[in-house]
């Protein structure tokens, strides 16, 4: 990235950061919150500690950064190192990427960029100019993706509500700013939760681990050694189940569901987001830096647009070298291809190609 791409990136977020204050927000226990920040170009910092929405402003002016996060995990001290904030408990958080659905259009907004040469190409498997195996992996997202995604998260809510006994009032999707939807599953029975147990959740929602399709068309986990309770299972749990933070297995109340209870079979996540216990997670409201787009709350999913509801940079006129082998579509228009060339584009376009490492300000 050259040096104009790179001051057109901070001031486009500060400018987002200064006209969005409304779109971010600390936690109502932020005191027991661990935040962090990306700069562009720089390292990760964390571990810090932010008590109000007006220290959370102050740093996006200050500092800019390229990426803001917030743990999902409750701290006595989280301003110290991993090993000294006393882990108190920690949000139900799950990630659903289309990457991970492998989807049959995803080759065609896929291209490569040649480590060696520079040079851009639609093969996913070597240069087409020097041979190099040596590329990075460049994805657009398209209308098909986002579709499947959502299906995967409606799956999920379903599954979340009915089988595993979690108020509707506490779940919350967003989408990422990239790639697909972080589902947050706030004040639930699960909190207290630790890694392994959490896993025993994602084996359940992924079938995995010895999980199976019962006569009631619903997911039973079976000969699993990390389940031993009295026979029971991470079958259905009602919603008065109890959960005892001893050593700590799931204790659960399996009752008998009405017959028109709706099941989900099984739903596609990301495993090492939900088991993370520690983890960080984009900001509610922040800039996603691989993409310029924002991680934005998803109040009606069948409605909602990623490529222009989470899209809030202006249209000012901006010049770019661009070079993209592939067609995308930005707030309802068609960019592309390009191949090298200079070109004058909307902002936001101008931003989601850099980010994407598809374009530079272009330097006459």
């Amino acid at each position: 990235m050259n040096q104009d791409s790179l001051l057109i990136l901070e001031d486009t977020f500060k400018k987002y950061y200064f006209d969005n204050f409304d779109l971010l927000h600390v936690p109502n226990d932020s005191h027991e919150r661990e935040f962090a920040y990306k700069k562009f170009n720089s390292k990760l910092y964390r571990h810090i500690a932010l008590k109000s929405d007006k220290e959370l402003h102050l740093l996006l002016m200050t500092q800019v950064p390229s990426d803001v996060y917030c743990s999902n995990a409750r701290y006595s001290f989280p301003t110290l190192s991993m090993n000294a904030k006393d882990w108190q408990n920690a949000d139900l958080i799950f990630d659903i990427d289309s990457k991970d659905l492998q989807l049959q259009c995803r080759n065609s907004h896929t291209c490569i960029k040649c480590l060696d040469c520079n040079a851009f190409s639609t093969s996913n498997s070597k240069c087409h100019k020097c041979n190099s195996h040596r590329f990075k992996v460049i994805v657009l997202l398209c209308k098909y993706c986002i579709a499947a995604a959502k299906k995967e998260a409606k799956k999920l809510c379903i599954l979340l509500i009915n089988n595993l006994g979690i108020n509707k009032q506490n779940i919350f999707v967003y989408f990422s700013g990239n790639d697909g939807f972080h589902i947050h599953v706030n004040d639930s029975q699960y909190q207290l939760l630790g890694s392994r147990e959490r896993a025993d959740i994602v084996d359940y929602i992924t079938l995995r681990d010895g999980s199976t399709i019962n006569n009631n068309n619903r997911p039973e986990i079976k000969n699993s050694t990390k389940l031993k309770y009295n026979q029971t299972r991470i079958g259905v749990v009602s919603n008065n189940t109890e959960i005892k933070n001893t050593s700590s297995v799931i204790k659960t109340n399996v009752k008998t569901v009405e017959k028109n209870t709706q099941y989900v079979i099984k739903s596609i996540i990301d495993p090492n987001v939900t088991t993370d216990i520690h983890r960080i997670f984009r900001l509610p409201g922040s800039i996603n830096s691989k993409s310029g787009m924002s991680k934005v709350l998803c109040k009606n999913l069948n409605l909602f647009d990623p490529l222009y509801d989470a899209c809030f940079i202006d249209d000012c006129p901006t010049q770019i070298l661009a070079s993209c082998p592939i067609r995308f579509r930005l707030k309802d228009k068609k960019f592309g291809p390009f191949e090298n060339e200079r070109i004058t584009v909307p902002k936001y376009v101008a931003i989601y190609m850099i980010c994407k490492g598809l374009a530079e300000i272009s330097q006459l």
